[in-house]
């Protein structure tokens, strides 16, 4: 019986933490409800959402990658502190440059013709590629890739 209620505390307690990282995860939702380049809703995008934080403090909410190169291209003169993307599978924002980035595949993309998904983990986006399709690529080759596709047609 002892060893019952330890077992049933500890599973309220995991529950717990689970329910407050969910919550913490879409914080940024909350305070960037709409991308400030498209106006699409972040939370029905929360896949795809982006986070931009600037050296001065402000935050820019954002619904894909698509938009964030867009806003970041505007604001040239800005320093980009950090910039976080959704992992596409729990939606927890992560590092960009740090994320295992999978380009193409079945899926279609957010504000975009070639996909671009962003996973925590390596498994993650070797997972998406055995079930939907796309090649596994670094942060610079998407950054070039979102760069030419914004490019004005010549």
């Amino acid at each position: 019986m002892k060893y019952r209620m330890i077992a049933v505390s500890l599973l309220a307690l995991i529950l717990f933490g689970a329910a407050l990282v969910s919550q913490a995860s879409e914080d940024d939702i909350q305070e960037h409800r709409s991308c400030v380049r498209c106006g699409m809703d972040r939370k029905a995008y929360g896949y795809s959402r982006m986070m931009i934080r600037y050296e001065d403090g402000a935050e820019v909410g954002v619904c894909s990658l698509h938009c964030a190169v867009a806003e970041m291209n505007a604001e040239k003169g800005r320093t980009v502190k950090s910039l976080l993307v959704a992992d596409r599978n729990t939606r927890a924002l992560i590092d960009a440059e740090k994320a295992f980035w999978v380009v193409g595949g079945k899926k279609r993309g957010v504000m975009t013709a070639t996909p671009k998904w962003a996973f925590g983990t390596e498994e993650g986006a070797r997972a998406f590629v055995r079930a939907d399709g796309g090649t596994i690529a670094t942060w610079k080759e998407v950054l070039k890739a979102t760069e030419e596709e914004l490019a004005p047609a010549k």
